[in-house]
């Protein structure tokens, strides 16, 4: 028997299966933009829901036109996120180089006990924020063992000034490196100092200008390496790349104090700090002893290599 074929039907029934889909996905459509008119529209709320809502809002328009409700809540909030930017900014301790924000060079200074010295123009710092007035040394201990302080420290190399190199990795020492080392000992070791950074160096030491408050009247602070260039026992620093003093002006002041130091042949100046070369003696800073050093290394490792 011939089918009766129409646009609704067809002998496999296809045409009704579309269509039956295309309704179901309309009106699913239609449930979820909410627009189905078979859909009850919500309930409006009630004179009572009205009033009660107007209620609230009137209340809590009154509380909030009343200042002492609002100005302290708002000033506790307040006042903890400027405590919490404070601690964060000044009082929490940094335990090594490579914690120093990049933001900290050049705008902070950082305030801690020196706890060893390591050559004539270096040495590690425990960082104590806030000194005395925030506990150290009297709530706050700074520790003493080298297995306490492993990790926790920060190296100083002091900026501007270059001491002469002490003896090792089979290097001689340099004329007045071991005065330069136990000048500096004396100076800073186990005392407290500020540094103002400016940068990490390639060995991952930071760069800074140290001061020293020295007994018996502790004031002024002392330059500790403005008072090496004065006693000769360090060099302005000769790079010619990455040379840091702090600015112009201390530039000047550093360079000005190992001329003074110069005339007058002190420490390295002196004739007993002179280098002989040949049948000659003349003065070797200490960049020009690390280059005669670099070139003497050169004809030994070729030498281990043939």
């Amino acid at each position: 028997m011939p089918w009766g074929l129409t646009s609704a039907s067809s002998p496999s029934g296809r045409k009704d299966d579309e269509g039956a889909s295309g309704f179901e996905s309309n009106k699913i459509r239609l449930q979820m933009t909410g627009n189905d008119p078979r859909r009850p529209s919500p309930p409006r709320p009630t004179q009572n829901e009205k009033s009660r809502i107007d209620t609230i809002k009137n209340s809590v328009r009154e509380h909030l036109s009343v200042p002492h409700n609002w100005i302290a809540p708002v000033a506790a909030a307040a006042l903890t996120l400027g405590l919490w930017t404070f601690y964060q900014s000044y009082l929490r301790r940094i335990p090594g180089t490579d914690h120093i924000a990049p933001s900290f060079f050049r705008r902070r200074s950082l305030f801690g006990k020196v706890t060893s010295v390591g050559d004539g123009d270096g040495f590690h710092m425990f960082h104590t924020p806030g000194g005395r007035l925030a506990g150290w040394g009297w709530l706050r201990r700074v520790p003493k063992d080298r297995k306490e302080l492993k990790g926790r420290t920060i190296s100083i190399r002091i900026a501007g000034v270059d001491a002469p190199e002490g003896a090792h990795f089979g290097r001689p020492a340099q004329p007045f490196a071991a005065e330069a080392l136990a000048f500096l000992e004396s100076y800073v070791l186990h005392r407290r100092v500020r540094a103002y950074i400016y940068k990490r160096d390639q060995y991952e030491r930071v760069v800074a200008t140290v001061y020293v408050r020295r007994p018996p009247f502790f004031f002024p602070r002392k330059d500790v390496g403005l008072e090496m260039l004065k006693r000769g026992l360090a060099t302005t620093y000769e790079g010619k790349t990455g040379a840091e003093f702090g600015g112009p002006k201390l530039e000047t002041v550093y360079r000005a104090a190992e001329a003074a130091a110069k005339r007058k042949g002190k420490g390295l100046w002196s004739k007993a700090g002179l280098f002989r070369s040949g049948k000659q003696q003349e003065f070797e800073s200490p960049m020009a002893y690390k280059r005669r050093m670099k070139m003497l290394e050169v004809p030994g490792e070729q030498k281990g290599k043939m």
